[in-house]
């Protein structure tokens, strides 16, 4: 039976089902990575300007892509029934959304000068800002088709298809940022400004990878047919179930923003040192994202089943895993930090040196603060298999607001901790949150589902 399975049997099922989403985080991470390498290379000003603007451009794409997410449950339950129109409706409803969103983001985009300078940015980085999200902005719109397209694939079990793609859009975001930064192979230096026409690119060419891929393989769900008609009662039941995951993910997101805002106020150099800081984390954070992803499949699997044995396990073996790669990145972080800091910084640079004491500071926070954000985004995925989304929308907007947030700001101003007391903040509202879901994953949701398979039992019986 499926709840006697050992651990060991769980563990190798969490592995087979996110290895691919695992890696499909990677690739898609691996195009603002690969923006922050070659801007480092190009000059420190605007390697700031690119870490501020991506940060910016992070927050509006993951609050637009909870309509994305909602899909997953949505297309895998239809799917289950055989419900192709239900699928389709599902997908569409969610991409008009999308649509919707980026429309409303755009401004935000054009006139982001004059906000950063209200955020108390310099003017050299705030101009170098808006130059790279007025032409970056573009690609929000690709960028949240892809995420869409990605979570209906993936609730259709095909997710090496978006894997595949994603790797794609890399090596063109690649390829087109060696030839606009620099002026390669004959094209024109362009700067901050090719690597937003090179993110452009590669968000375009995911686009049309996984739409091609869905008219060719899965042509019955006739996708684009009638696109333009609207559908009030899908757009509505995917709006009720995407907006909580979407304000979730601003909470949390935009605490990374804020507090790259307030290490803006201490120069380019803590800012070009927290942007290289907080992609390395990044890169190791979509590992835990693809386990939490996995997690919550298995326990919306659980959860129809009543089986609180599965969930339990399932919901370890996750933990498991994401806590070995913690260990992996404590010693990656504190046992060398110059070499992963200097992947992103030219050997002439004269402000190289202190870019190096910064980030080393700021590694060593990151390793702390992996371990308490690992184990919150695997329990947060559990509770939104479970469709429990509101109160963990709850728990992160108080955590990260009203207790990371000020308390970053007074360690890292009042108390003159500077970048290194911004990162302290970020780590005790991660840290709290992680108690928090845990708590009510352990205090509600398991006597919860324990009720339901008593009850089941009994009916049984």
């Amino acid at each position: 039976m499926t709840h006697e399975l050992p651990y060991s049997a769980h563990i190798r099922a969490v592995l087979v089902m996110g290895l691919p989403l695992i890696g499909g985080h990677l690739a898609q991470l691996t195009i603002g990575l690969t923006d922050m390498v070659m801007m480092g290379r190009y000059g420190v000003p605007e390697l700031a300007a690119l870490s501020l603007s991506m940060t910016v451009f992070s927050v509006l794409f993951l609050f637009g892509s909870g309509f994305a997410f909602a899909v997953m449950p949505m297309v895998a339950q239809f799917a289950a029934r055989g419900d192709e129109v239900h699928v389709r409706r599902a997908a569409r409803m969610a991409l008009w959304l999308s649509i919707g969103f980026f429309l409303l983001a755009l401004p935000l985009f054009w006139f982001a000068r004059p906000l950063l300078l209200l955020l108390g940015q310099t003017p050299e980085v705030a101009a170098n800002a808006q130059d790279y999200l007025r032409i970056a902005g573009c690609g929000l719109l690709p960028a949240l088709g892809v995420m869409v397209f990605k979570n209906y694939l993936a609730a259709l079990e095909r997710t090496r298809a978006v894997f595949w793609i994603t790797v794609s859009a890399a090596v063109v975001n690649g390829l087109a940022n060696y030839a606009l930064i620099f002026g390669n192979w004959g094209a024109p230096e362009l700067g901050i400004t090719g690597a937003a026409i090179a993110s452009v690119c590669a968000h375009s060419a995911a686009f049309a990878g996984v739409i091609l891929y869905a008219r060719l393989r899965l042509p019955e769900h006739h996708l684009w047919t009638h696109f333009w008609r609207p559908d009030i009662e899908m757009l509505r039941e995917v709006f009720h179930l995407g907006w909580p995951i979407s304000l979730t993910t601003l909470a949390e997101v935009g605490l990374f923003a804020a507090t790259a805002v307030m290490v803006g106020w201490l120069g380019a150099v803590p800012l070009a040192a927290h942007g290289i800081a907080m992609q390395l984390s990044g890169a190791i954070f979509m590992v835990h994202l693809g386990l939490s992803n996995v997690a919550t499949v298995r326990a919306g699997q659980a959860m129809g089943r009543s089986d609180l044995n599965f969930l339990t396990r399932s919901t370890m073996a996750a933990q498991v895993l994401s806590l070995g790669m913690v260990v992996i990145t404590v010693i990656l972080f504190l046992g060398m930090p110059k070499t992963l800091l200097d992947l992103f910084l030219s050997p002439e640079d004269p402000q190289r040196g202190e870019i190096l004491r910064v980030g080393t500071l700021l590694l060593a926070l990151a390793a702390v603060f992996q371990l308490v954000d690992s184990i919150q985004v695997i329990v947060l995925g559990v509770l939104r298999g479970l469709r429990d989304t509101r109160v963990p929308m709850l728990i992160a907007a108080v955590s990260y607001w009203l207790v990371g947030m000020p308390v970053a700001w007074v360690l890292g101003f009042p108390l003159g901790y500077g970048a290194g007391g911004v990162w302290m903040g970020l780590s005790l509202g991660l840290g709290l949150a992680a108690a928090l879901l845990y708590w009510r994953f352990w205090h509600r949701q398991v006597p919860h589902l324990s009720g339901l398979a008593l009850a089941r039992a009994a009916d049984g019986d």
